[in-house]
């Protein structure tokens, strides 16, 4: 075939039916042919135009905030209060709609959100504030990989406490490292168990784990029944919000709290990380309490496109400024301390690149 300075190949003008621009629209067309193209995936040389923004993806679609805990609790009642308002600051503004999938102390959330959810931007899951760090822990019933996690946000950066009830005869923490006190859990990857285990093995405790409680409210009920006497791992500003009546009729001891510092509220209850006298000590405290800044954490699965994981970090900090929030937050009477999703994942990083191995194994002894 003869070429024109190893070009294209020249054809006479009356075989218009080869001619270059037929010529170019048929390779264009074969490449494009070859290309496979499925959902939420377009090729970069297409045109802009069949790209879809996050406005024009979320425009009209329902986005579902996934709670890993009962209705009522905690979790379940910040959940609901951000689905009410996050909405109209996710380009788009589609609907929102908070769904409860409680078990396993948020573990079976946490294993659906990696393994199973839609990765298109449309589910975020209210989990555990455990969840990041139970892999690091060697918990084998968690099938997933934090590092790959899309961290949106967290609503604040928490102080939980450990209470016994005030029929308990327990007052104080060398009250139950003398005796035994039953108390609630939800299951062995939630605070619940795990605060309690820690007090336990490292300090002496007699906490007696009663598990299977599919939540923190139907732990309360239980010790309003003397079902079980106390509660560990239970956040203070739920506490305050939820049952305010407990404080003020006295229904309570404080034993212990647990973060990296104490809370403003209490300043004469015992902070776990004044209990380490060592070096390791305070590593596995730090390792444990760390993921109290993750108070209120939401994630998406892993894969959701850059543009629209972007865009829900960005909707979840301006609906913790937004006025309508913050009044619905302030009757609620709950803290917000939100924590941007980018330093929630930069945290997880950390801890898993900083933390020694002996200690990550000797701190997932502590909590079992």
């Amino acid at each position: 075939m003869r070429t024109v300075n190893g070009g294209w190949p020249r054809y006479p003008r009356s075989r218009g039916l080869w001619s270059r621009r037929f010529w170019s629209r048929t390779l264009a067309a074969a490449v494009l042919a070859s290309v496979p193209v499925t959902a939420g995936f377009t090729p970069g040389f297409l045109t802009p135009a069949l790209a879809q923004t996050p406005e024009q993806f979320y425009k009209g679609k329902t986005v579902d905030i996934v709670i890993g805990y009962s209705v009522g609790g905690g979790y379940d009642i910040y959940a609901r209060l951000i689905a009410r308002h996050i909405g109209k600051h996710i380009p788009g503004n589609p609907t929102v709609v908070p769904k409860n999938m409680e078990g396993a102390g948020g573990m079976r959330l946490a294993n659906w959100l990696y393994g199973a959810a839609p990765r298109d931007g449309t589910v975020i899951g209210a989990t555990s504030r455990a969840m990041a760090f139970e892999p690091l822990l060697g918990n084998k019933a968690a099938q997933y990989d934090p590092s790959r996690i899309t961290y949106i946000g967290s609503a604040n950066d928490e102080v939980s406490v450990c209470m016994a009830w005030h029929t308990s005869g327990i007052a104080t923490f060398a009250d139950v490292q003398a005796r035994e006190l039953v108390v609630g859990a939800n299951g062995v990857a939630d605070d619940t168990y795990q605060f309690s285990a820690l007090l336990n093995n490292m300090f002496g405790a007699k906490f007696k784990m009663v598990q299977g409680y599919v939540g923190g409210t139907e732990i309360n009920v239980a010790m309003e029944r003397t079902e079980v006497l106390g509660r560990c791992g239970f956040p203070w500003s739920t506490v305050k919000a939820t049952y305010p009546h407990w404080i003020k009729e006295k229904k309570f001891n404080l034993l212990m709290q647990f973060s990296l510092n104490k809370h403003p509220d209490l300043p004469d209850v015992p902070l776990v990380m004044d209990l380490a006298t060592t070096q390791e000590q305070k590593q596995i405290l730090t390792l444990i309490f760390g993921r109290q800044v993750m108070g209120r954490p939401y994630a998406a699965p892993p894969g959701v496109p850059k543009d629209r994981a972007d865009a829900l970090r960005r909707a979840f900090m301006a609906t913790m400024v937004d006025k309508a929030f913050i009044a619905d937050v302030e009757k609620a009477q709950f803290e917000i301390t939100p924590v941007p999703g980018e330093k929630l994942e930069e945290m997880v990083m950390d801890i898993y690149r900083t933390t020694p191995p002996a200690v990550a194994a000797k701190a997932a002894a502590m909590v079992k």
